[in-house]
């Protein structure tokens, strides 16, 4: 006699005809297909493809890719959730925006400045957030996780912390300035690897 049907089993049969461990084979399997694994090579997969089209050939074949990419993130995030992520709609539209005028113009620092433009446009939401809304998106973004391990944490801890991710986001748009400006392509390329990563 068989063991109870299991989900994923044919429906109608009752029982799974498999041996006991054969579901225990399927685990591997299920973790490397984990959503949040996905979702974190669904976000890294415009930067691979930017860094991987920049060495194979220039910057311009890379940002063509990395708008390709985009696009597939974009797909994919449409084709899970029937939404696009907040985030993912406004990188996409900085890079297509960016990587346009880089393409058009022939122009590889508009693909530099997207990083910046990116970093400070976070910043400011983090910023306006202060006076908008019931609460601070660091609050929104971490309140879940911080709150119920911790304890309620007052609202002025919660703005303070708001504030250092304006000045973070403010320090890292400069600092991509300063590499687009002062420094190679190359070393632009590999600064959007550390910032990115």
């Amino acid at each position: 006699m068989g063991r109870p049907l299991l989900r994923g089993d044919a429906p109608g049969f009752g029982y799974d005809s498999r041996p006991p461990h054969a579901a225990a084979c399927n685990e591997p399997i299920r973790s490397l297909v984990d959503p949040s694994r996905m979702q974190t090579l669904l976000e890294l997969l415009p930067l691979l493809a930017f860094i991987a089209a920049y060495y194979l050939a220039d910057i311009y074949v890379a940002t063509a890719t990395l708008m390709l990419a985009m696009l597939v993130v974009l797909a994919a995030d449409w084709l899970r959730h029937r939404r696009i992520a907040p985030m993912h709609g406004i990188s996409a539209a900085l890079v297509f925006a960016f990587g346009s005028l880089t393409l058009l113009l022939h122009d590889q620092r508009f693909i530099q400045w997207k990083p910046t433009v990116f970093f400070w446009a976070v910043g400011i939401a983090f910023l306006a957030s202060q006076w908008l809304g019931e609460r601070p998106l660091a609050e929104r973004l971490m309140g879940d996780a911080m709150g119920t391990s911790l304890g309620p944490i007052p609202r002025r801890d919660w703005l303070r912390l708001n504030l250092a991710w304006v000045g973070f986001y403010g320090i890292m748009g400069a600092a991509n300035l300063l590499v687009a400006f002062n420094a190679s392509v190359e070393a632009s390329v590999r600064a959007s690897v550390y910032a990115s990563g």
